[in-house]
C-alpha cells in the first residue's frame, strides 16, 4: 500500500482490510516520505505491519514500492493506493482471480472531493454517497453476482492502485523502474514490461472494488519525460528495467521497520 502524508485515509484503509472477508497474510505500507503521524497509525494498528519509508525528495513512489515488494514473503502481491478504500471482499476477490500467466487489474470509482472528510469522519457512508449520486463511475462501484473479465494486453487502464501480480513475475521484470520520478506512468511501465514478459491482463469489473478518495491533483511536471520513457519501453519490447528491485535485494525487512537506504 503506497501512501504520502495521508494518515487518516491510511487508517481507514487498514480498518477496511481488517474487517474484510479475507485478511491479507501480510501488510506492507510503502511511504514515500517519513511522516510521524503515519508512523503512529502503523504502530497503533492491531495487526503487525511492515513499514517502509524514505526521505522525502519529491515523488519517488517507484523506489519505495520496490522496497516493499522485495520485503513481501508471499508469492502473490496486491497493490493498493493510500487514497483508495477497499471493498470488504477486496482481498478475497484478488485471490480468486489470481492465475499463472496473468496479472489482475481491478477498477475504481470516485468519491467526490467535497465528501471525503465526511466519509472519513463517519458522518456519511459509501452506500449513502452512492445512492445520492456523489460517487462517479458508479457502474464500477458494485460487486456483481458474477465478475466481468476482459483478457487483453492493452495499455488502457493500467493502474497501480488496484493490481495483483505474482511476485516471481515482478522479480522477473525487476519491479518498478525507479528512473520514473514525479507523478505518472510508473505503473503503466510495469504493466508494459509484464506484457513483454508474455503475461496477459485480466481486467475485472464487479470484483476487487476500490473507492478512490478524490483530492487535488499531484504536480505533473515530469509527465512529458515519463511519457517518453514509457513509449521507449513499449517500442523496445524490454522486459527488465535496469534500475529496479535488484539493487535492493539485500535489504532486510521486519515488522514496524523503517527503511532508510538513501
Amino acid at each position: 500500500m503506497s501512501t504520502y502524508e495521508n494518515p487518516r485515509s491510511l487508517g481507514r484503509i487498514l480498518e477496511n482490510l481488517k474487517a474484510g472477508t479475507k485478511r491479507p497474510d501480510e501488510i506492507h505500507v510503502a511511504e514515500d516520505g517519513s511522516n510521524e503521524e503515519t508512523l503512529q497509525v502503523v504502530k497503533n494498528f492491531t495487526q503487525p505491519i511492515n513499514h517502509h519509508c524514505q526521505e522525502d525528495k519529491g515523488f519517488r513512489k517507484a523506489k519505495i514500492l520496490n522496497r516493499a515488494v522485495n520485503g513481501c514473503q508471499g508469492d502473490y502481491v496486491v497493490f493498493l493506493d493510500g487514497d483508495c478504500l477497499p471493498h470488504k471482499d477486496f482481498v478475497r476477490d484478488h485471490m480468486a482471480m489470481a492465475e499463472k500467466g496473468y496479472f489482475v487489474q481491478g477498477r475504481r470509482c470516485f468519491v467526490r472531493e467535497n465528501q471525503v472528510d465526511a466519509l472519513l469522519q463517519g458522518k456519511t457512508s459509501l452506500s449513502r454517497l452512492m445512492l445520492s449520486g456523489k460517487v462517479s463511475g458508479l457502474l464500477k462501484s458494485f460487486r456483481l453476482p458474477k465478475p466481468i473479465v476482459k483478457v487483453n494486453r492493452d495499455m488502457y487502464g493500467l493502474l497501480g492502485c488496484n493490481l495483483g501480480a505474482w511476485k516471481d513475475d515482478l522479480l522477473a521484470v525487476n519491479g518498478f523502474d525507479e528512473d520514473y520520478e514525479g507523478w505518472g506512468r510508473e505503473d503503466s511501465d510495469l504493466g508494459a514490461r509484464l506484457y513483454n514478459l508474455g503475461l496477459r491482463r485480466k481486467m475485472v469489473y464487479g470484483r476487487a472494488l476500490v473507492y478512490h478518495l478524490n483530492h487535488p491533483e499531484n504536480k505533473r511536471d515530469h509527465l512529458d519525460e515519463n511519457d517518453r520513457r514509457l513509449e521507449e519501453t513499449i517500442s523496445s519490447g524490454k522486459k527488465r528495467c535496469s534500475n529496479g528491485i535488484v539493487k535492493n535485494s539485500s535489504g532486510q525487512n521486519s515488522h514496524f521497520s523503517k527503511d532508510n537506504a538513501d
